[in-house]
């Protein structure tokens, strides 16, 4: 029997008497099972049979409904066709039962409307056996496969679409197709996924929304595999370009670096959007400064700039290998045009409009309303050099041009889209803005560790009480340079200041703060207090700067209130060595056999507190003793706390005789992590003493006719250590000071000479009045003494002792002639 006699006769109908002999016939029944009614009529309706009948087969009055399972009837050529069976009882008047009327359908046929409702269906549909052979595809799925149903019935999918059996893109994690519907066919769970390919015969690749599902019998078995899909190619793209934006938040901009950023511009989209990515800025943008003012140009100008940036798919580039390079963009050419007129530019290798049916939706890439004026642009020659299409965006933030990128199709053949175009520029406009922060950031940068370095030491100073060294280390890339700072100051009677501090915050401002408090260290470390008082008048300065200096609420505070000094004094004299400390660590103090000395005193309150005391500490040190002062951010963890860190710092000092260049870089390398968060410093210092033979003092009887006396005594000294050039002056400076101490001074009057690396006069008495510097008139008898010292000497000053002051002038020796 013919298929087109099924589908035109699917159904019989029978009329059945009670007494289940067959009383009426349709040309149906005589279509389906090949009985004619003269056959069949007044026959037992169990003859259609091809077996036992079944549990509820219609044979008596009493029975409602026969079962819906598949029944075996005899056709009258000896075949059996399988049948769908249904009964309804026929009643009289009064109720009286006259049989039943029995529809007969096989089981495999549908009504004609359902097979072409499923035929035409614009969803792909399909039924398979478990072994995925086909046995069913409506005309749509038919066109995905680009086959029709007689092509394919009866063979296996994976042997006519083995590119099934793997992802087009497998970055993605998109499960093969038919993996799919064998796990389908294993498990008789039913799935839902999305698959991305390339249709048979299409260009371009479509997302297809898919649910496959398992078609069982009347006892559960699985005999086959349905599945029913629909391009949702539009709605998946528009996705995936939320995916990127979304994966661009979080990936552009992430480090407050102008290379970094374009890196990362650069591998976002890549290979989920296109298939390679160039960044191109101007070289001031890459140094911090502002890009050129004329850097806009004219299209017919030629444009240089710096490759930061460029990643492929095709060939694994990675973005962060290799140095920037040049580049220059040629007169004319889309990047310069771009760059120009401030707009972007899609170039596609072929006209949207002959390419059929798109990735997108018919005609969505073709539609002029989704295109900006201007796009696309159909250049051929973009083939020859291997691509599909390329998007060209000029990178612009705050209102200035700081370079271009270019993204390009190589492998995939789908063309760029209006929707495209607007992710381009999204991502563009966020790297921009990112690049331009981390240039800004860059320059800020770059002043305040300008800024930072001019205040520190820039070499150390010329004394001979200590051997010193020095580390200073900003922040890590991602942290703004901070306000650690360290000095070196020579103090009278060949003593030196060791200061060590820390402002709190980071940027321009603590920079400034530490510059204003170095500063004021050193001007207070010229008057020679010792370091508990100067702390105390570092105080009440930071106080007032506070107050004076108070900003507006649109900027920053300057951030000197939270600072921290430590000041220490070492003689190398008596080998004694005071320190106080504002806030601040204590220093390590490393005997020569590499002990660690307590050093037994307590911070006190940072600066800008007030009303709080200071207290100094005085320890006298062995000759060779090394002193380690740093900064918290040396010995501050997340990981450790802070006294385990100081023992680290401790063992990595173990060495005490060692070089202080070396030990200073191994401490830094083993104290401070890659990956810091704060600036740190460290000042190393070996203590010396100074020889017993370069110091000569004397007790001066407070009568002016002892002058001559002592002044002789001076000279003899200077003559003994081979300074005859300094005895004519030496003579002189005693003479007017000795006689001042007489004079206006109050006993003890004591003198010493201290040959350093300059010739040291001290002058001390018990009186605290300090002389001071005038100039007299042509008729004075006096007030030319100290002026007379000035004039002589290349330094002089007075310094407040517990027991009174001293008067000390110094005169600079030449260095040694060498042999």
């Amino acid at each position: 029997m013919d298929r087109a006699g099924e589908h035109d006769a699917p159904t019989a109908a029978v009329v059945v008497a009670p007494d289940g002999a067959v009383s009426g016939w349709s040309e149906g029944g005589r279509l389906l099972l090949g009985w004619s009614a003269e056959d069949i009529v007044g026959r037992p309706v169990t003859d259609l049979l091809a077996g036992p009948a079944p549990a509820g087969f219609p044979e008596s009055h009493e029975s409602a409904r026969a079962p819906a399972g598949p029944i075996p009837l005899r056709h009258r050529d000896g075949s059996t066709v399988d049948a769908v069976v249904t009964a309804q009882p026929l009643s009289g008047t009064g109720g009286r039962g006259l049989g039943h009327v029995v529809t007969v359908q096989r089981w495999e046929s549908r009504p004609v409307i359902a097979d072409r409702a499923f035929e035409q269906c614009p969803f792909a549909l399909g039924v398979y056996d478990p072994e995925l052979r086909f046995l069913w595809i409506n005309a749509s799925s038919g066109r995905v496969i680009a086959h029709s149903e007689e092509q394919v019935l009866g063979k296996k999918y994976r042997e006519l679409f083995p590119e099934f059996d793997r992802s087009l893109f497998p970055e993605r994690d998109d499960k093969p197709y038919t993996d799919a519907l064998a796990q389908v066919a294993r498990t008789g769970e039913p799935t839902r996924l999305i698959t991305v390919f390339q249709p048979r015969g299409g260009d371009y690749a479509n997302a297809w929304a898919t649910s496959i599902w398992p078609v069982r019998d009347t006892e559960g078995t699985v005999r086959a595999v349905a599945n029913w899909g629909f391009d949702m190619s539009a709605e998946y793209w528009a996705r995936q370009r939320l995916l990127i934006l979304n994966s661009a938040s979080g990936g552009i901009g992430r480090t407050l670096d102008v290379i970094g950023t374009a890196r990362e511009l650069a591998m976002t989209p890549v290979p989920r959007f296109v298939d390679l990515v160039s960044v191109d800025l101007f070289e001031e943008v890459l140094r911090g400064e502002e890009p050129p003012a004329e850097s806009a140009g004219h299209p017919d100008e030629a444009v240089g700039l710096v490759r930061a940036a460029q990643h492929s798919a095709r060939d694994g580039t990675d973005p962060a290998a290799g140095p920037t390079e040049p580049v220059t963009h040629r007169p004319g050419s889309v990047a310069a045009r771009c760059m120009a007129i401030g707009r972007s530019t899609v170039e596609l290798a072929a006209d949207p409009g002959q390419g059929g049916e798109w990735a997108f939706g018919p005609g969505l890439a073709a539609d002029p309303a989704h295109w900006p004026p201007g796009n696309p642009v159909i250049d051929e020659s973009l083939a020859a050099d291997g691509l599909t299409g390329r998007i060209t965006v000029p990178l612009r933030a705050r209102g200035a041009l700081l370079g271009v990128v270019v993204f390009s199709r190589l492998d995939r053949p789908e063309a760029f889209t209006a929707d495209d175009l607007i992710l381009a520029e999204e991502l563009a406009a966020k790297a921009a803005v990112a690049i331009d922060n981390a240039r800004r950031y860059s320059r800020e940068r770059a002043t305040a560790l300008t800024l930072q370095r001019s205040l520190l030491p820039q070499g150390p100073p010329n004394q001979e009480a200590v051997e010193v060294a020095s580390r200073y280390l900003p922040g890590g890339t991602g942290t703004e340079v901070g306000g650690d700072w360290f000095d070196v100051i020579p103090l009278s009677g060949a003593r030196v200041a060791l200061v060590v501090g820390d402002v709190v915050g980071h940027g321009l401002h603590a920079a400034a703060s530490m510059g204003r408090l170095r500063t004021a260290v050193r001007t207070l470390a010229d008057v020679d207090l010792p370091p508990d008082e100067l702390l105390t008048h570092l105080d009440d300065l930071v106080l007032h700067l506070a107050s004076d200096l108070r900003p507006d609420h649109h900027f920053q505070p300057t951030g000197e209130s939270g600072a921290t000094c430590l000041y220490t004094v070492y003689d190398p004299v008596s080998r004694r060595f005071t320190l106080a400390s504002a806030g601040h660590p204590l220093p390590l103090v490393i005997s020569p056999d590499g002990t660690r000395t307590p050093v037994p005193a307590q911070p006190g309150p940072p600066l800008g507190i007030g009303g709080l005391p200071f207290e100094a500490t005085e320890l006298e040190l062995p000759e060779g003793s090394l002193l380690a002062l740093f900064t918290d951010g040396l010995v501050e963890s997340r990981e450790h706390d802070v006294d385990q860190r100081i023992t680290d710092l401790q063992h990595a000092l173990t060495d005490a005789t060692a070089s202080l260049e070396p030990l200073c870089d191994s401490v830094m390398d083993a104290m401070l992590p890659d990956r810091r968060t704060d600036d740190a410093a460290l000042l190393l210092v070996r203590t010396r003493a100074l020889a017993r033979h370069h110091v000569a003092d004397w007790s001066v009887e407070p009568d002016t006719a002892q002058v001559p006396r002592v002044r002789k005594l001076a000279v003899d000294q200077v003559d003994a250590w081979g300074l005859e050039e300094a005895a004519f002056v030496t003579e002189l400076v005693v003479s007017e000071l000795v006689t001042n101490a007489i004079r206006y001074g109050e006993p003890p009057i004591r003198l010493r000479l201290i040959r350093d690396t300059a010739l040291i006069c001290e002058v001390s008495d018990a009186s605290s009045t300090a002389p001071h510097l005038r100039r007299a008139r042509a008729f004075d008898e006096g007030g030319r003494g100290l002026l007379l010292v000035a004039q002589l000497t290349q330094g002089w000053g007075t310094r407040h002792t517990t027991e009174g002051k001293t008067i000390w002038c110094a005169q600079t020796l030449a260095p040694p002639t060498p042999e």
